[in-house]
């Protein structure tokens, strides 16, 4: 007799148990029936958000001021910045004929920023840089127009797309470029 009691006590346990549960289940959803005084309104803002001073986004690199020294390339713990260079027809020094940062390896930590002699490169505050492949995330800096290569403006998605065209660097800004040939031919 014992042993039904109990039994009719678990029964009964488990019963009241889900009816509680399912008695908070009900009233929870009753609630979000209720209007609300005000409205919850969440835009996405026309102005980009303001960064702080020392926000570590895209890197803005001066192609002015570089002298090839690679000391950002061997500073890089994940190994994303590669430079080409070549002897300086003019004297001394090196002329830069390639800068690139592959941004889908790159962790944003500013070692690279830390040795450079003449500063020319620096972490912007840009942090946009969407695209549709990964191809897209490799910027060469020496291929991007002047005021982006020169550290004047912040980097942005259009102008990397557009340099994936060009064929020759930044430096040779006096020469005409392929495009003017095939513009005077037609």
């Amino acid at each position: 007799m014992k042993a039904f009691f109990e039994w009719f006590r678990n029964v009964w346990l488990a019963v009241t148990t889900v009816a509680e549960g399912m008695w908070i289940t009900l009233r929870t959803m009753t609630k979000t029936y209720e209007r609300k005084a005000f409205a919850e309104i969440y835009e996405y803002p026309e102005t980009p958000v303001p960064v702080k001073a020392r926000y570590r986004g895209f890197h803005r690199f001066d192609l002015t001021t570089c002298i090839g020294c690679e000391k950002c390339a061997a500073a890089c713990p994940v190994d994303c910045i590669y430079i080409e260079k070549e002897k300086s027809p003019a004297g001394k020094g090196f002329r830069i004929n390639g800068f690139t940062i592959d941004y889908t390896k790159c962790m944003f930590c500013a070692l690279c920023v830390e040795p450079c002699p003449v500063d020319c490169i620096f972490m912007g505050s840009n942090f946009d840089l969407s695209c549709f492949s990964r191809d897209g995330c490799i910027v060469d800096y020496a291929k991007l127009p002047l005021d982006i290569a020169w550290g004047q403006t912040s980097l942005n998605p259009t102008a990397v797309s557009e340099s994936k065209v060009l064929y020759q660097p930044v430096w040779v800004k006096g020469e005409p470029s392929p495009y003017d040939f095939e513009a005077a031919e037609h």
